[in-house]
C-alpha cells in the first residue's frame, strides 16, 4: 500500500498544481517511480496507490502499470482515491485512516503480510530481505529505519532499539534525540494486526488517525512485537526544495552513491516518444545528464535536464535542474534553480545566483526579457500577474 496523497507543501511552487509523488525527478523519472520500482523488483504484484491531493497528473502517470510491469488481470496496481458511500464519506485524515479505508481491497486478497510504502523517497531498496526478518523474528510489526546525521534527526521520527534491534522507544520529530535512527516511512505488518489496529484506531474519536501519533505508540503500549530493520543505503526524502536539487545534483557525481544504471536494479517509469538530444556546433556541456528530445546550443555546466528541454546559443545553466519542455532563451543565465515543466526563460533574464538558497520557477511560467529571480525567490504567473 503505497501512499501517495500528500501535497508537499515544502515543495512549494512544485505541488501547486500536482501531488509530491508525480514531481520529475532525474532528468527521466518521477518520484514515485522509486518506490513502484523497489515493488516490481521485490516480486510484488499487488500494489495499492493511495491518492488524494491534485490526482490527475498522478494518476494519468500510472495508468494500467504497464511500465512496472503491474498491469495483470489479478493483481497489478490500483489507484485507490477517497471515496463515497451511501452512509458516509470523506477525505483521508490521516496515514492510518487512508490504509482504514481500504480494509475491503486489501481484504479481497487475504494477505498474511502488507507492506505500507511512502510515494516521496529516493532510495532502492529489496523488500524481500525485510520480509524475511519481519518472519523470523515473529514480528507484528517492521519498521526500516535508516541512521541520520544527528543535526537533522529533530526533524524525522526516531526510533531507540535495544541490543537486539527491537523497537522500546518511538520519538515524534524529539528536540534531543536519544538516537539517529530515522524511520523510513516504510513498514511491514502482520496483516491481523494491522487490521485489529486500524479498527481501534478508527473508533477512537480522540485520535489523529496517523501511523506515527496513534498506531506506533499504541503499539508499543501493548508490548507488540516491534522490530526495526536497518538500511544502510542511499535514501533521500525529497519533500523539500532544498533536498530535491540535492538528490538531482547527487546523480552527477563522479562514482555516485545512488547509481541509475545498475542493471540489477532498473528503475522504470514511463518515458515520452522523442528523438535523441541533440548539440549544437556551440553547444558546451559539462557534467550533466541530458535526456531525450533536448537541444542544447547554449552552455550546460553540472545540471540535470528532462525530456524536450531547448537551451539556445548565448544561455547558460549551471547546478539547475530543468524539467520536461522548457525553453531557456538566448542570454538568459539559470544558476542554482528548479524550473517546473513547460516553462520559458526569455532572453536575458537572470535566474538565481552562485550562492544561497534555490530559486524556483513553476509549472508553465514565462518570465519576461531581462527580468531578475533571485536566489531562494519562488515565481509563477500569479505572482508575475500580481507584480503587474
Amino acid at each position: 500500500m503505497l501512499l501517495a496523497g500528500g501535497q508537499g507543501s515544502r515543495l512549494g511552487l512544485l505541488t501547486k498544481v500536482m501531488a509530491k509523488p508525480a514531481v520529475p525527478f532525474g532528468g527521466k523519472y518521477r518520484i514515485i517511480d522509486f518506490p513502484l520500482s523497489n515493488c516490481t523488483n521485490s516480486s510484488i504484484d499487488t500494489v495499492g496507490v493511495l491518492t488524494q491531493y491534485q490526482p490527475l497528473d498522478l494518476n494519468s502517470y500510472i495508468g494500467s502499470g504497464q511500465p512496472w510491469d503491474l498491469d495483470m488481470s489479478y493483481g497489478g496496481v490500483y489507484v485507490l482515491p477517497p471515496y463515497m458511500t451511501a452512509k458516509s464519506g470523506e477525505w483521508y485524515s490521516g496515514t492510518a485512516n487512508a490504509i482504514y479505508q481500504n480494509i475491503g481491497f486489501i481484504q479481497q486478497f487475504d494477505p498474511e503480510y502488507v507492506l505500507i510504502l511512502s510515494g516521496d523517497h529516493i532510495y532502492k531498496m529489496d523488500y524481500n530481505r525485510m520480509l524475511a526478518a519481519h518472519i523470523e523474528r515473529g514480528a507484528d510489526i517492521t519498521i526500516a529505519v535508516r541512521p541520520v546525521p544527528w543535526e537533522v534527526a529533530p526533524s524525522f521520527g526516531i526510533m531507540n532499539t535495544d541490543a537486539d534491534h527491537n523497537i522500546i522507544e518511538f520519538e515524534e520529530k524529539p528536540k534531543h534525540p536519544k538516537s539517529n535512527l530515522a524511520s523510513m516511512g516504510v513498514y511491514i505488518f502482520t496483516w491481523k494486526v494491522l487490521k485489529e489496529y486500524l479498527e481501534a484506531d478508527n473508533a477512537d474519536p480522540n485520535s489523529k488517525n496517523d501511523f506515527g501519533k496513534n498506531i506506533i505508540p499504541k503499539l508499543l503500549e501493548d508490548k507488540k512485537v516491534m522490530l526495526a530493520y536497518e538500511f544502510a543505503d542511499y535514501w533521500k526524502d525529497v519533500g523539500t526544495i532544498a533536498s530535491l536539487w540535492e538528490a538531482n545534483m547527487d546523480l552527477l557525481q563522479d562514482n555516485p552513491e545512488f547509481d541509475l544504471t545498475d542493471p540489477r536494479w532498473k528503475i522504470y517509469s514511463r518515458t515520452p516518444v522523442m528523438p535523441p538530444q541533440f548539440l549544437g556546433n556551440k553547444a558546451v556541456v559539462e557534467n550533466s545528464m541530458l535526456t531525450e528530445g533536448c537541444e542544447v546550443y547554449g552552455t550546460v555546466k553540472h545540471s540535470v535536464l528532462f525530456a524536450g528541454v531547448r537551451v539556445d546559443e548565448g544561455a547558460v545553466v549551471e547546478d539547475s535542474v530543468i524539467m520536461p519542455g522548457t525553453h531557456i532563451q538566448s542570454g538568459a543565465v539559470v544558476k542554482r534553480t528548479i524550473i517546473a515543466e513547460d516553462c520559458v526563460i526569455s532572453k536575458d533574464a537572470k535566474v538565481g545566483e552562485d550562492e544561497g538558497d534555490i530559486a524556483l520557477i513553476g509549472q508553465a511560467t514565462t518570465l519576461p526579457e531581462g527580468y531578475a529571480v533571485k536566489a531562494g525567490a519562488q515565481v509563477d504567473m500569479d505572482a508575475l500577474r500580481e507584480e503587474a
